[in-house]
Protein backbone atom coordinates (compact mmCIF):
# COMPACT_ATOMS: atom_id res chain seq x y z
CA UNK A 1 0.00 0.00 0.00
CA UNK A 2 1.71 3.60 -1.10
CA UNK A 3 1.70 5.53 1.99
CA UNK A 4 2.45 9.53 1.48
CA UNK A 5 2.72 12.37 4.38
CA UNK A 6 1.47 15.65 3.46
CA UNK A 7 3.47 18.40 6.11
CA UNK A 8 1.04 21.38 5.48
CA UNK A 9 1.55 23.43 8.85
CA UNK A 10 3.47 23.49 11.96
CA UNK A 11 6.62 22.29 10.16
CA UNK A 12 8.21 25.92 10.21
CA UNK A 13 6.82 27.27 13.21
CA UNK A 14 5.09 26.57 16.80
CA UNK A 15 1.48 26.26 15.30
CA UNK A 16 -1.09 26.23 12.36
CA UNK A 17 -0.55 22.32 13.29
CA UNK A 18 -2.05 20.20 9.79
CA UNK A 19 -0.51 16.96 8.39
CA UNK A 20 -2.69 14.52 6.27
CA UNK A 21 -1.49 10.82 5.73
CA UNK A 22 -2.72 9.27 2.09
CA UNK A 23 -3.34 5.06 2.85
CA UNK A 24 -4.14 3.65 -0.78
CA UNK A 25 -6.66 5.95 -1.48
CA UNK A 26 -7.54 6.39 2.53
CA UNK A 27 -6.70 9.95 3.57
CA UNK A 28 -6.79 11.33 7.62
CA UNK A 29 -6.16 14.94 7.92
CA UNK A 30 -4.73 15.14 11.90
CA UNK A 31 -5.06 18.46 13.54
CA UNK A 32 -6.26 21.78 11.69
CA UNK A 33 -4.61 24.78 13.69
CA UNK A 34 -4.24 28.53 14.13
CA UNK A 35 -1.10 30.51 14.20
CA UNK A 36 -2.25 32.94 16.95
CA UNK A 37 1.07 35.37 16.67
CA UNK A 38 0.08 35.93 13.22
CA UNK A 39 -3.26 37.17 14.61
CA UNK A 40 -2.18 39.18 16.95
CA UNK A 41 0.04 41.11 15.29
CA UNK A 42 -2.50 42.87 13.28
CA UNK A 43 -4.65 45.34 15.30
CA UNK A 44 -8.74 44.49 15.70
CA UNK A 45 -8.70 40.97 13.54
CA UNK A 46 -11.63 39.08 13.84
CA UNK A 47 -11.08 35.97 12.34
CA UNK A 48 -14.76 34.42 12.85
CA UNK A 49 -15.45 37.17 10.05
CA UNK A 50 -12.17 36.73 7.42
CA UNK A 51 -12.15 34.37 4.51
CA UNK A 52 -9.52 31.58 4.72
CA UNK A 53 -8.10 32.96 1.81
CA UNK A 54 -6.91 35.85 3.83
CA UNK A 55 -5.96 34.04 6.52
CA UNK A 56 -3.25 31.93 4.75
CA UNK A 57 -1.96 34.98 2.82
CA UNK A 58 -1.66 36.19 6.53
CA UNK A 59 0.19 32.93 7.81
CA UNK A 60 -2.71 32.32 10.51
CA UNK A 61 -4.26 29.09 8.89
CA UNK A 62 -2.02 25.86 7.25
CA UNK A 63 -2.23 26.17 3.31
CA UNK A 64 -3.94 23.12 2.46
CA UNK A 65 -3.58 23.74 -1.50
CA UNK A 66 -1.33 20.77 -1.17
CA UNK A 67 -4.22 18.86 -0.30
CA UNK A 68 -4.82 18.58 -4.15
CA UNK A 69 -1.43 16.16 -5.33
CA UNK A 70 -2.81 13.89 -2.92
CA UNK A 71 -4.76 10.91 -4.72
CA UNK A 72 -7.54 9.94 -2.61
CA UNK A 73 -10.78 10.60 -0.32
CA UNK A 74 -9.92 12.59 2.46
CA UNK A 75 -11.96 9.98 5.46
CA UNK A 76 -11.87 12.22 8.82
CA UNK A 77 -10.40 15.33 10.23
CA UNK A 78 -8.56 14.09 13.85
CA UNK A 79 -7.92 17.35 15.74
CA UNK A 80 -5.30 15.73 18.71
CA UNK A 81 -6.84 18.19 21.28
CA UNK A 82 -8.75 21.67 22.15
CA UNK A 83 -5.80 23.59 21.93
CA UNK A 84 -6.17 26.67 19.14
CA UNK A 85 -3.12 25.69 17.56
CA UNK A 86 -4.42 22.44 16.76
CA UNK A 87 -8.33 23.46 16.00
CA UNK A 88 -8.37 26.85 15.04
CA UNK A 89 -8.71 26.46 11.63
CA UNK A 90 -11.52 23.61 11.21
CA UNK A 91 -14.13 26.33 10.77
CA UNK A 92 -12.43 27.56 7.90
CA UNK A 93 -11.02 25.00 5.91
CA UNK A 94 -12.80 21.80 7.19
CA UNK A 95 -16.29 22.52 4.87
CA UNK A 96 -14.09 21.89 2.11
CA UNK A 97 -13.63 17.91 2.91
CA UNK A 98 -16.58 15.35 2.98
CA UNK A 99 -15.13 13.93 6.21
CA UNK A 100 -16.35 13.73 9.81
CA UNK A 101 -14.26 15.70 12.40
CA UNK A 102 -13.42 12.43 14.99
CA UNK A 103 -11.94 13.91 18.43
CA UNK A 104 -12.46 13.31 22.26
CA UNK A 105 -15.56 14.57 23.93
CA UNK A 106 -13.70 17.50 25.14
CA UNK A 107 -12.21 18.29 22.06
CA UNK A 108 -15.33 17.79 19.97
CA UNK A 109 -17.00 19.97 22.16
CA UNK A 110 -14.47 23.06 21.72
CA UNK A 111 -14.50 22.60 17.75
CA UNK A 112 -18.24 22.62 17.69
CA UNK A 113 -17.72 25.81 19.77
CA UNK A 114 -15.49 27.27 16.89
CA UNK A 115 -17.95 26.21 14.84
CA UNK A 116 -20.98 28.00 15.92
CA UNK A 117 -19.00 31.56 16.47
CA UNK A 118 -18.17 31.14 12.40
CA UNK A 119 -19.63 33.90 10.69
CA UNK A 120 -18.30 33.28 7.24
CA UNK A 121 -18.66 29.91 5.88
CA UNK A 122 -20.95 27.15 6.73
CA UNK A 123 -19.63 23.92 8.65
CA UNK A 124 -21.41 21.03 7.66
CA UNK A 125 -19.06 18.37 8.98
CA UNK A 126 -20.26 15.48 10.96
CA UNK A 127 -19.08 15.36 14.58
CA UNK A 128 -17.87 12.33 16.33
CA UNK A 129 -16.60 11.30 19.63
CA UNK A 130 -14.25 9.29 19.94
CA UNK A 131 -12.42 8.42 23.29
CA UNK A 132 -9.04 7.12 24.30
CA UNK A 133 -8.50 3.62 24.01
CA UNK A 134 -11.18 3.14 21.01
CA UNK A 135 -10.75 2.62 17.57
CA UNK A 136 -12.97 2.71 14.09
CA UNK A 137 -12.17 1.92 10.29
CA UNK A 138 -10.98 4.46 7.64
CA UNK A 139 -12.50 3.42 4.43
CA UNK A 140 -12.19 -0.31 2.91
CA UNK A 141 -8.69 -1.56 2.36
CA UNK A 142 -7.68 -2.34 6.38
CA UNK A 143 -6.81 1.06 7.81
CA UNK A 144 -7.80 1.87 11.15
CA UNK A 145 -7.56 4.51 13.65
CA UNK A 146 -6.76 4.19 17.29
CA UNK A 147 -6.60 6.72 19.62
CA UNK A 148 -4.04 6.49 22.65
CA UNK A 149 -4.80 8.90 25.60
CA UNK A 150 -1.93 11.06 26.57
CA UNK A 151 -1.32 13.53 29.18
CA UNK A 152 -1.15 17.20 28.34
CA UNK A 153 -1.85 20.84 29.64
CA UNK A 154 -5.47 20.14 28.68
CA UNK A 155 -7.75 17.10 29.01
CA UNK A 156 -8.64 14.90 26.56
CA UNK A 157 -5.40 14.55 25.00
CA UNK A 158 -4.82 11.66 22.65
CA UNK A 159 -2.37 10.93 20.22
CA UNK A 160 -3.98 9.26 16.85
CA UNK A 161 -2.58 6.14 15.17
CA UNK A 162 -3.32 5.44 11.94
CA UNK A 163 -2.63 1.43 11.19
CA UNK A 164 -1.95 0.12 7.93
CA UNK A 165 -0.96 -2.95 6.28
CA UNK A 166 3.03 -1.19 6.35
CA UNK A 167 2.92 -0.57 10.11
CA UNK A 168 1.48 2.24 11.85
CA UNK A 169 1.70 6.22 11.69
CA UNK A 170 1.79 7.62 15.05
CA UNK A 171 0.99 11.03 15.31
CA UNK A 172 2.49 12.42 18.35
CA UNK A 173 1.31 16.03 19.25
CA UNK A 174 1.48 16.86 21.97
CA UNK A 175 1.93 15.19 25.10
CA UNK A 176 4.02 15.34 28.10
CA UNK A 177 5.10 11.65 30.38
CA UNK A 178 2.68 12.49 33.24
CA UNK A 179 2.50 9.26 35.18
CA UNK A 180 0.68 11.30 38.12
CA UNK A 181 -1.85 14.15 36.90
CA UNK A 182 -4.16 16.09 38.67
CA UNK A 183 -6.92 14.80 36.49
CA UNK A 184 -7.65 12.29 34.43
CA UNK A 185 -5.56 8.90 33.61
CA UNK A 186 -1.73 8.85 33.12
CA UNK A 187 -0.12 8.63 29.49
CA UNK A 188 -1.03 5.17 28.37
CA UNK A 189 2.98 4.20 27.79
CA UNK A 190 1.63 0.42 27.51
CA UNK A 191 -0.48 0.97 24.51
CA UNK A 192 2.30 2.85 22.89
CA UNK A 193 4.68 -0.46 23.91
CA UNK A 194 2.21 -2.44 22.32
CA UNK A 195 2.35 -0.89 19.06
CA UNK A 196 5.97 -0.57 18.61
CA UNK A 197 5.95 -4.35 18.40
CA UNK A 198 2.50 -5.54 16.65
CA UNK A 199 2.33 -6.74 13.34
CA UNK A 200 4.24 -4.78 11.37
CA UNK A 201 5.43 -2.52 14.24
CA UNK A 202 5.70 1.78 13.68
CA UNK A 203 6.55 2.67 9.87
CA UNK A 204 6.50 6.50 10.90
CA UNK A 205 6.29 8.62 14.14
CA UNK A 206 5.50 12.39 13.90
CA UNK A 207 6.59 13.91 16.55
CA UNK A 208 6.25 17.64 18.61
CA UNK A 209 9.51 19.08 18.98
CA UNK A 210 9.19 21.65 21.29
CA UNK A 211 11.10 21.12 24.26
CA UNK A 212 13.71 18.79 22.27
CA UNK A 213 16.32 21.07 22.73
CA UNK A 214 16.00 20.57 26.54
CA UNK A 215 18.12 18.26 28.75
CA UNK A 216 15.94 15.66 31.49
CA UNK A 217 12.47 15.15 31.50
CA UNK A 218 9.18 16.81 31.75
CA UNK A 219 8.01 17.05 35.17
CA UNK A 220 4.60 15.76 36.28
CA UNK A 221 1.61 18.35 36.64
CA UNK A 222 1.44 17.40 40.33
CA UNK A 223 5.13 19.40 40.46
CA UNK A 224 3.36 22.33 39.35
CA UNK A 225 0.21 22.33 41.53
CA UNK A 226 3.16 21.61 44.55
CA UNK A 227 4.87 24.46 43.39
CA UNK A 228 1.57 26.74 43.16
CA UNK A 229 0.24 25.35 46.57
CA UNK A 230 3.29 26.82 48.51
CA UNK A 231 3.41 29.96 46.65
CA UNK A 232 0.10 30.97 47.38
CA UNK A 233 -0.06 29.47 51.16
CA UNK A 234 2.76 32.00 51.50
CA UNK A 235 0.60 34.45 50.62
CA UNK A 236 -1.82 33.50 53.67
CA UNK A 237 -1.78 36.61 55.64
CA UNK A 238 -1.40 39.09 52.45
CA UNK A 239 -4.09 41.47 53.01
CA UNK A 240 -4.01 43.17 49.62
CA UNK A 241 -4.86 41.66 46.75
CA UNK A 242 -4.00 38.48 44.61
CA UNK A 243 -4.46 37.89 41.12
CA UNK A 244 -3.53 34.79 39.09
CA UNK A 245 -3.32 33.81 35.69
CA UNK A 246 -3.01 31.04 33.67
CA UNK A 247 -3.43 29.04 30.45
CA UNK A 248 -7.60 29.08 30.08
CA UNK A 249 -7.81 25.72 28.70
CA UNK A 250 -5.39 24.21 31.54
CA UNK A 251 -7.97 22.61 33.55
CA UNK A 252 -5.97 20.55 35.78
CA UNK A 253 -4.14 24.25 36.61
CA UNK A 254 -7.67 26.28 37.11
CA UNK A 255 -8.47 23.43 39.30
CA UNK A 256 -5.78 23.85 41.56
CA UNK A 257 -5.88 27.31 41.25
CA UNK A 258 -9.78 27.32 42.84
CA UNK A 259 -9.46 25.07 45.42
CA UNK A 260 -5.85 26.98 46.77
CA UNK A 261 -7.93 29.94 46.69
CA UNK A 262 -10.46 28.49 48.93
CA UNK A 263 -7.65 27.08 51.39
CA UNK A 264 -6.25 30.53 52.15
CA UNK A 265 -9.42 32.20 52.68
CA UNK A 266 -10.50 33.61 49.64
CA UNK A 267 -13.34 33.10 47.07
CA UNK A 268 -12.38 32.31 43.66
CA UNK A 269 -13.16 34.04 40.80
CA UNK A 270 -13.03 33.00 36.71
CA UNK A 271 -13.05 36.11 34.71
CA UNK A 272 -12.32 36.42 30.95
CA UNK A 273 -14.07 34.59 27.72
CA UNK A 274 -12.22 32.07 27.27
CA UNK A 275 -11.84 31.28 30.90
CA UNK A 276 -15.53 30.80 31.36
CA UNK A 277 -15.48 29.09 27.79
CA UNK A 278 -13.30 26.30 28.24
CA UNK A 279 -13.80 25.75 32.26
CA UNK A 280 -17.45 26.11 32.11
CA UNK A 281 -17.09 23.39 29.16
CA UNK A 282 -15.09 21.08 31.03
CA UNK A 283 -17.65 21.31 34.21
CA UNK A 284 -20.59 20.89 31.82
CA UNK A 285 -18.95 17.42 30.97
CA UNK A 286 -18.62 16.23 34.21
CA UNK A 287 -15.11 16.26 33.85
CA UNK A 288 -14.43 18.37 36.84
CA UNK A 289 -16.80 19.92 40.01
CA UNK A 290 -16.21 23.01 41.09
CA UNK A 291 -17.56 24.41 43.80
CA UNK A 292 -21.58 25.51 43.27
CA UNK A 293 -20.48 29.37 44.56
CA UNK A 294 -17.84 29.92 42.10
CA UNK A 295 -18.37 32.52 39.43
CA UNK A 296 -17.43 32.48 35.91
CA UNK A 297 -17.88 35.64 33.80
CA UNK A 298 -16.71 36.10 30.53
CA UNK A 299 -18.70 39.22 29.32
CA UNK A 300 -17.36 42.82 29.74
CA UNK A 301 -19.95 43.94 31.70
CA UNK A 302 -19.96 41.22 33.46
CA UNK A 303 -16.52 41.33 34.10
CA UNK A 304 -16.27 44.74 35.27
CA UNK A 305 -19.75 44.55 37.60
CA UNK A 306 -17.19 41.44 39.42
CA UNK A 307 -14.38 43.92 39.63
CA UNK A 308 -16.57 46.24 41.07
CA UNK A 309 -18.25 43.84 43.66
CA UNK A 310 -14.14 42.75 44.74
CA UNK A 311 -13.62 46.43 45.55
CA UNK A 312 -16.48 47.22 47.08
CA UNK A 313 -16.17 44.21 49.76
CA UNK A 314 -12.24 44.07 49.69
CA UNK A 315 -9.64 42.33 47.38
CA UNK A 316 -8.25 40.58 50.47
CA UNK A 317 -11.22 38.45 50.21
CA UNK A 318 -11.13 37.15 46.82
CA UNK A 319 -9.29 35.47 44.03
CA UNK A 320 -9.54 36.77 40.56
CA UNK A 321 -8.17 34.06 38.15
CA UNK A 322 -7.96 35.86 34.60
CA UNK A 323 -6.90 35.55 31.20
CA UNK A 324 -4.25 37.53 30.27
CA UNK A 325 -0.79 35.13 30.78
CA UNK A 326 0.88 36.22 27.66
CA UNK A 327 0.21 39.78 27.87
CA UNK A 328 -2.45 39.69 25.16
CA UNK A 329 -3.47 43.14 24.43
CA UNK A 330 -7.08 42.68 25.00
CA UNK A 331 -6.96 40.21 27.37
CA UNK A 332 -8.28 40.75 31.20
CA UNK A 333 -4.92 41.10 33.09
CA UNK A 334 -3.38 43.51 30.31
CA UNK A 335 -6.71 45.49 30.66
CA UNK A 336 -5.74 45.19 34.81
CA UNK A 337 -2.31 46.67 33.93
CA UNK A 338 -3.37 49.50 32.01
CA UNK A 339 -6.01 50.82 34.74
CA UNK A 340 -8.84 49.94 32.01
CA UNK A 341 -10.81 47.82 34.87
CA UNK A 342 -12.63 48.88 38.03
CA UNK A 343 -10.02 46.89 39.80
CA UNK A 344 -7.15 48.78 41.19
CA UNK A 345 -3.66 47.69 41.98
CA UNK A 346 -1.61 48.51 44.66
CA UNK A 347 1.63 48.79 46.01
CA UNK A 348 2.55 45.70 46.90
CA UNK A 349 -0.41 43.35 45.49
CA UNK A 350 0.66 40.09 44.22
CA UNK A 351 0.12 38.93 40.56
CA UNK A 352 0.89 35.11 40.00
CA UNK A 353 2.13 33.98 36.30
CA UNK A 354 1.22 30.29 36.42
CA UNK A 355 2.05 30.06 32.74
CA UNK A 356 5.26 30.21 30.47
CA UNK A 357 5.63 32.81 27.81
CA UNK A 358 5.30 30.68 24.52
CA UNK A 359 8.64 31.07 22.93
CA UNK A 360 7.77 33.56 20.67
CA UNK A 361 8.71 36.77 19.46
CA UNK A 362 5.21 38.53 19.49
CA UNK A 363 4.54 36.78 22.41
CA UNK A 364 7.63 37.49 24.29
CA UNK A 365 6.92 41.40 23.43
CA UNK A 366 3.54 41.49 24.82
CA UNK A 367 4.63 39.59 28.58
CA UNK A 368 7.42 41.98 28.88
CA UNK A 369 4.63 45.11 28.04
CA UNK A 370 2.56 43.55 30.41
CA UNK A 371 5.07 43.15 33.02
CA UNK A 372 6.23 46.64 32.89
CA UNK A 373 3.00 47.79 33.03
CA UNK A 374 2.09 45.66 36.28
CA UNK A 375 5.17 46.80 37.87
CA UNK A 376 4.46 50.61 37.43
CA UNK A 377 1.41 49.98 39.36
CA UNK A 378 3.56 48.54 42.23
CA UNK A 379 2.26 44.76 41.64
CA UNK A 380 4.64 42.08 42.79
CA UNK A 381 4.87 39.34 40.01
CA UNK A 382 5.32 35.61 40.84
CA UNK A 383 6.64 33.74 37.27
CA UNK A 384 6.98 31.12 35.93
CA UNK A 385 4.98 28.42 38.36
CA UNK A 386 4.25 25.89 35.51
CA UNK A 387 5.61 22.99 34.10
CA UNK A 388 5.83 22.52 30.37
CA UNK A 389 3.08 19.79 27.86
CA UNK A 390 5.79 19.11 26.28
CA UNK A 391 8.10 16.19 26.26
CA UNK A 392 11.83 16.93 27.10
CA UNK A 393 14.37 14.97 26.06
CA UNK A 394 14.39 11.86 27.89
CA UNK A 395 10.42 11.47 27.17
CA UNK A 396 11.96 11.23 23.25
CA UNK A 397 14.20 8.97 24.07
CA UNK A 398 11.59 6.81 25.87
CA UNK A 399 9.37 7.47 23.22
CA UNK A 400 11.54 6.24 20.47
CA UNK A 401 12.67 3.06 22.49
CA UNK A 402 8.64 2.11 22.69
CA UNK A 403 7.69 2.60 19.50
CA UNK A 404 11.23 2.03 17.57
CA UNK A 405 9.96 3.46 14.54
CA UNK A 406 11.55 2.92 10.78
CA UNK A 407 10.80 6.49 10.20
CA UNK A 408 10.83 9.79 12.17
CA UNK A 409 9.24 13.13 10.64
CA UNK A 410 10.09 16.00 13.29
CA UNK A 411 7.56 18.68 13.54
CA UNK A 412 5.70 21.22 15.94
CA UNK A 413 8.40 23.93 15.30
CA UNK A 414 11.12 25.88 12.90
CA UNK A 415 14.54 24.27 11.86
CA UNK A 416 15.95 25.57 14.53
CA UNK A 417 13.92 23.84 16.94
CA UNK A 418 14.06 20.18 15.18
CA UNK A 419 18.36 20.73 15.78
CA UNK A 420 17.77 18.82 19.22
CA UNK A 421 15.26 16.15 17.68
CA UNK A 422 17.48 15.49 15.17
CA UNK A 423 20.87 15.08 17.59
CA UNK A 424 18.79 12.60 19.74
CA UNK A 425 17.57 10.54 17.12
CA UNK A 426 20.99 10.23 15.49
CA UNK A 427 22.23 9.10 19.16
CA UNK A 428 19.81 6.11 18.40
CA UNK A 429 20.85 4.71 15.12
CA UNK A 430 19.09 7.47 12.98
CA UNK A 431 20.07 9.25 9.83
CA UNK A 432 18.82 12.62 8.31
CA UNK A 433 18.07 11.86 4.50
CA UNK A 434 17.56 7.89 5.40
CA UNK A 435 15.09 7.92 7.97
CA UNK A 436 14.84 11.35 9.47
CA UNK A 437 12.60 13.64 7.18
CA UNK A 438 13.22 17.23 8.20
CA UNK A 439 10.34 18.91 6.09
CA UNK A 440 8.71 22.58 5.88
CA UNK A 441 5.17 22.91 4.97
CA UNK A 442 3.59 22.38 1.87
CA UNK A 443 5.88 19.21 1.05
CA UNK A 444 4.99 15.55 0.70
CA UNK A 445 7.16 12.80 1.72
CA UNK A 446 6.16 9.20 -0.02
CA UNK A 447 7.06 6.62 3.03
CA UNK A 448 5.77 3.79 0.83
CA UNK A 449 6.16 3.69 -2.82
Amino acid sequence: MEIEIATIGGYEEVGRQMTAVRAGNDIVIFDMGLNLSQVLIHDNVETERMHSLDLIDMGAIPDDRIMSDLEGDVKAIVPTHGHLDHIGAISKLAHRYDAPVVATPFTIELVKQQIEGEQKFGVENDLVKMSGGESMTIGDHGVELEFVHVTHSIIDAINPVLHTPEGAIVYGLDKRMDHSPVIQDPIDMKRFREIGREDNGVLCYIEDCTNANKKGRTPSENVAREHLRDVLYSMEDYDGGIVATTFSSHISRVTSLVEFAKDIGRQPVLLGRSMEKYSGTAERLDFVDFPSDLGMFGHRKSVDRTFKRIMNEGKENFLPVVTGHQGEPRAMLTRMARGETPYELDDGDKVVFSARVIPEPTNEGQRYQAERLLGMQGARVYDEIHVSGHLCQEGHYEMLDALQPRHIIPAHQDLKGFSGYVDLASNQGYQMGRDIHVTRNGNLISIVD
